[in-house]
């Protein structure tokens, strides 16, 4: 307590030397050349590589590539949705409504691992069902439930990997439902007794239906775009199918959502968003009551701290006749995979062999902001690579004297850069809009509406016109370009069918936000390219590695 000198060892001279007359960026950068050049080092006396920046930024669960070749084994095994234990009705909705038009119609890598073990299926030489329960568990009143945790990668069919196995589950449960049979027979006969008489004259003062509020599926997703495209594919199979689907959600306006779910017909599914459904448990706890089947998509973000306590309020209000929960995600972070680990340390786990990889389909191109003729205008460079990809979209006609119309998204890390982004791109004549969280529902949902459709974008070709807006005669106007500039709002889970471009104005934080954010182009087998913009201050050697990872087809851990 004495002392009046710190014996604290001096610094290496050497490092202060090289370092003391440079700025933090430029130290961090030779840093970086170090850690290559023992990289190359090493790589030439036969070593691996070590991936170092990626080490710092590591933040996914590893999958072994051991696991993921008996995985690839298990799929030769699959080839049509015939060898699935799925009811007649729900094959033949799949050939007729949900994939129609496809000449080919197989089911994918996660569809095809997926369905068979929701169903209780074992993949194999000779596919059979799994044991069931003991019987002393059921005769205790225990309610026996399957926990699955579906992990794959962006755009591969896993709402439809889920979406199965959960009606089919629901259709045989109605047919063992006594109840619901004898009110189906009363209804019948009440529908004779009024003959052409409309249904809604009268179906006001009939019994309510024993599934009225009290859905036996729910699906929870993070916002009401994945609402509207999982209650799409639901419908496709409930028109032959026969089941009642309703969304809940912020688009809908309050009459809307009472409707949907106290309708006297009842209705067996429900799509909605987690804070939205834990309200109106809150007010009514008894909706919950009859859930059989939970899904939670998009895991990684409902069990994150924006989502978690509406979401965990869910899955406790549900658990007592809970026999499936089926948890999606494009990824597993290692929190999600420590949060399972502790929760539900029995679940069962299905990952696809390219989980954590971004398709080889997907090329990444890197801007260097900091060279001419930028110099550090990443604004600049945005608007200069959007030129780009319309001018070689114009020399291409699709049908003669017309071109497509090119939809672009372009990622920030901050929810201010949106704006700001979008509109300097306006000002150099680009059709940007720009979304983030603060954005209201219904205009989300109009902004992404032709972003999620399939159905090609067509106008003349012409790339230069006037803007008639800013009476500018001879104003660059770029007429085949749509752009949506947004925060990871609108990587997640939305299905992008009609993106092939994606630009990353900001480097991703993680190689969490590279896979969903690539993972917006190239979506169900096309080809897709992403841009990533590198100013001064970016970690150039993380998008080096990324790159070279996305060439060599390996997972991004």
């Amino acid at each position: 307590m004495n002392r009046t000198v710190a014996n604290i060892p001096p610094p290496r001279r050497v490092a202060v030397a090289k370092t003391r007359d440079l700025t933090p960026t430029a130290v961090s950068l030779v840093a970086g050349e170090k850690d290559r050049d023992r990289d190359r080092e090493k790589k030439k006396k036969g070593g691996k590589r070590t991936f170092k920046a990626m080490n710092m930024q590591r933040s996914l669960t590893t999958i072994g590539y051991g696991q993921r070749t008996t995985i690839k084994e298990k799929l030769a095994h699959v080839e049509s949705f015939d060898q699935f234990d799925l009811l007649p009705v729900l094959k033949e909705a799949i050939a007729a409504d949900v994939l129609r038009g496809m000449v080919d119609i197989k089911p994918t890598p996660v569809q095809k691992l997926a369905i068979p073990a929701l169903l209780g299926q074992r993949i194999g030489p000779k596919m059979r069902k799994r044991a069931v329960a003991p019987a002393d568990a059921a005769a205790a009143g225990v309610v026996p439930r399957e926990e699955f945790l579906l992990a794959a990668e962006t755009g591969s069919g896993k709402t439809l990997a889920y979406l199965l196995p959960a009606i089919n589950a629901l259709k045989k449960a109605e047919a063992e439902d006594t109840a619901l049979q004898a009110y189906n027979e009363r209804l019948e006969k009440e529908k004779k007794m009024h003959g052409d008489e409309p249904l809604s004259t009268w179906i006001e003062n009939f019994e309510p239906n024993p599934n009225m509020a009290r859905p036996r599926v729910v699906v929870l997703v993070p916002t009401s775009e994945l609402v509207d495209q999982v209650i799409r594919a639901a419908k496709s199979l409930a028109h032959m199918a026969k089941f009642k689907a309703r969304p809940l959600s912020a688009n809908l306006d309050p009459l809307k959502i009472r409707n949907n779910l106290y309708n006297p017909m009842g209705v067996d599914l429900i799509v909605a968003t987690p804070h939205l459904l834990a309200s109106i448990a809150e007010s009514d706890p008894y909706i919950l009551s009859r859930v059989s089947y939970l899904v939670i998509d998009e895991a990684d973000s409902l069990l994150d701290r924006s989502f978690a306590p509406e979401t965990t309020a869910i899955v406790d209000r549900a658990m007592p006749t809970l026999r499936h929960l089926v948890l999606c995600s494009a990824t597993i972070p290692k929190r999600l995979d420590n949060y399972l680990a502790e929760r539900f340390p029995n679940i069962t786990r299905i990952t696809t062999p390219n989980l954590h990889a971004i398709p080889r389909r997907v090329q990444l191109g890197v801007i260097d902001v900091s060279r001419d003729p930028y110099r550090n205008n990443k604004m600049l460079a945005c608007a200069d690579a959007i030129w780009s990809i319309a001018k070689d979209s114009s020399r291409h006609d699709v049908a003669p004297g017309e071109v497509d119309v090119k939809r672009i998204m372009v990622f920030v890390n901050e929810r201010e850069t949106t704006r700001e982004v979008a509109d300097y791109l306006i000002t150099k004549g680009i059709d940007a809009v720009a979304l983030h969280r603060d954005s209201p529902e219904l205009r989300q949902s109009e902004m992404l509406a032709s972003f999620t459709s399939s159905e090609p974008l067509r106008i003349a070709k012409t790339l230069y016109t006037d803007d008639s807006k800013s009476g500018t005669p001879g104003k660059r106007h770029l007429p085949n370009t749509k752009v949506i500039v947004a925060t990871d709002l609108a990587s997640r889970g939305i299905d992008t069918l009609a993106v092939r471009h994606v630009v990353l104005y900001d480097v991703p934080h993680t190689s969490i936000d590279f896979i969903h954010r690539l993972g917006r182009a190239g979506r169900m087998g096309r080809r897709g390219r992403g841009i990533v913009l590198v100013g001064r201050g970016d970690r150039r050697d993380i998008v080096a590695e990324v790159k070279e990872s996305m060439f060599m087809g390996q997972a991004l851990v």
